[in-house]
């Protein structure tokens, strides 16, 4: 059941679209960092945190390719090398973008605040749910089958709180680069590209989610009916 090929068929239009977003977002991200800054992201992230007051929290570069994130327990902007001293429009408009996070959260933007509050369950969510999942069916054991369910559906509501953070810090870098100077307004539509199909990725991810939730429950909703009959 839990390799069954139609799983695969199921999650078809989420896996098709992270895959072309990525590719998208890929391609939109090389083409932005032939494109010269008038910043390093480092130095983008430092003067728009500054600007916004935020002068305690820190940016930092970390390894890794696109590996760049705002962690608000550190209160740290953390950039991947090549954003952090790139003086290009994929850096300057991902660490902008990095940057909309911090400021989120030193506003208490509601959905962060949400996000951050979910983010032990959802980790815990994919495991422990399709543990209790695989433990049900083996011991059929209804219950731990919902409860596990239940347990995964907690990534996809994850997801779906972790969108709306994701579009508006991406408004925010967009506004706050043209309001700045850092990037004229002629040369926006490359860092549109960049964030808009970075933004995709998370509406893949999003997908996947409910597409999973949604495949299992019709799985063991059908397997119970089917007992029922007999």
């Amino acid at each position: 059941m839990f390799f069954d090929p139609m799983y695969f068929v199921f999650l078809a239009p989420a896996l098709l679209l992270a895959l072309w977003a990525r590719t998208r977002m890929m391609s939109a991200y090389n083409d932005a960092s032939q494109m010269p800054a008038p910043l390093s992201g480092a130095a983008a992230a430092r003067y728009i945190l500054d600007s916004a007051g935020l002068h305690h929290v820190g940016v930092e570069a970390v390894p890794g390719q696109l590996s760049d994130h705002y962690d608000p327990t550190a209160k740290a902007l953390r950039l991947s090398q090549p954003n952090f001293v790139g003086r290009s429009l994929s850096a300057v408009g991902i660490a902008a973008h990095e940057a909309g996070h911090a400021i989120q959260d030193a506003e208490r933007y509601a959905p962060l605040v949400i996000r951050n509050l979910a983010v032990p369950a959802a980790n815990f969510g994919g495991s422990g749910g399709i543990g209790l999942m695989l433990l049900g069916a083996v011991m059929q054991i209804q219950p731990l089958i919902w409860a596990g369910l239940g347990l995964f559906s907690v990534v996809a509501l994850f997801q779906i709180i972790n969108l709306p953070v994701e579009y508006d810090a991406s408004a925010r870098a967009k506004r706050i680069l043209v309001d700045s100077g850092i990037v004229p307004s002629t040369e926006m539509p490359h860092i549109n590209k960049v964030l808009n199909a970075a933004a995709l990725t998370y509406v893949a991810g999003t997908l996947e989610s409910i597409l999973t939730v949604a495949y299992y429950a019709m799985i063991f909703l059908g397997g119970g009916r089917s007992q029922s009959e007999e």
